[in-house]
Formats: C-alpha cells, sequence, structure tokens
C-alpha cells in the first residue's frame, strides 16, 4: 500500500468516526450540529502535556486571525484534576472556547492516544485531518489546512 493509499484511508476513517459518533453522547457541551458552516479544531489537550504548552500561543493566534472568517477553535481538557486545568488556563489566557472531558468519554470515541490531538473538521461537519502531537516546524502547514478549509 502506498503512502497516499494509506494516508487517504486514515483520513476517511477520520471522517467516518466523526460521522458516525452520536453527537449528544461525545460530550453534552459541545453541539457538533449548531458547529456545521464553521471549520473546527478540535484539539484534545491536558495541563501536563509539553507540546499543549506550544499549542495554545499557536492557537491563540489562529483565533485571533480567522475567527471572523469563519474558524471555530475548541480545546477539550483531559484533566482528572480541575485545578491543574485552571492553573494551565491562567497562564495562557486563551480566548478560543475550553470545554472539560475529565472522564475521557469524548477523547475514547475520537480514539485520542497522543496529548495534544486535534481534528480539523470542515464546514460540512466531516473530519478532514487529524494530528498527534503539536510539532512547531509544522505551523505553517497547519495553518494551511486551516486556510484552504476556510476557503471552501
Amino acid at each position: 500500500m502506498s503512502l497516499k493509499t494509506l494516508r487517504n484511508t486514515l483520513l476517511a476513517g477520520v471522517a467516518a468516526l466523526a460521522l458516525a459518533l452520536p453527537f449528544k453522547a461525545m460530550a453534552a457541551d459541545i453541539d457538533f450540529d449548531q458547529l456545521k458552516g464553521k471549520v473546527v479544531y478540535l484539539d484534545f489537550w491536558a495541563s501536563w502535556c509539553g507540546p499543549c504548552r506550544e499549542s495554545f500561543p499557536w492557537m491563540e493566534a489562529m483565533h485571533e486571525k480567522y475567527a471572523a472568517q469563519g474558524l471555530e477553535v475548541i480545546a477539550v481538557n483531559l484533566d482528572q484534576e480541575p485545578e491543574l486545568a485552571q492553573k494551565f488556563l491562567q497562564k495562557y489566557a486563551p480566548q478560543f472556547r475550553i470545554e472539560y472531558d475529565a472522564s475521557g468519554d469524548m477523547a475514547g470515541q475520537f480514539g485520542v492516544d497522543t496529548m495534544p490531538t486535534s481534528f480539523l473538521i470542515g464546514r460540512d461537519g466531516k473530519a478532514r485531518k487529524k494530528h498527534k502531537g503539536f510539532h512547531a516546524e509544522r505551523k505553517a502547514a497547519y495553518e494551511t489546512e486551516i486556510s484552504a478549509l476556510l476557503e471552501e
């Protein structure tokens, strides 16, 4: 199997997963039906995660730059101790949406096994990209993916 075929197969699987999940079962505070028409950057993170400390300023920059064009950044915290998440958030003071999944139910349904893991969801509600980890050297590529979806 070629790398391109493997990549396309994985992306199709991610999209199928996002579409197959019952929206109400994932998280009571995220209504994905209401997000259709927006590009969503859905990020799963934890306070102890080193790469998350790098991703938060970048997500804030993307939020500031693209929110008016329809980008919705949602960061889902997986800490079991809320005070750890609050301390992290006090330091980074994000202006984008924060949700909590201390039980890990939503993360489990999305197959999250790395911190952070992010999904880029198109205006049609389909997951288009899945990123494991946050790699500073890929920031331009991540932004290009966002920009391309915003132009669709």
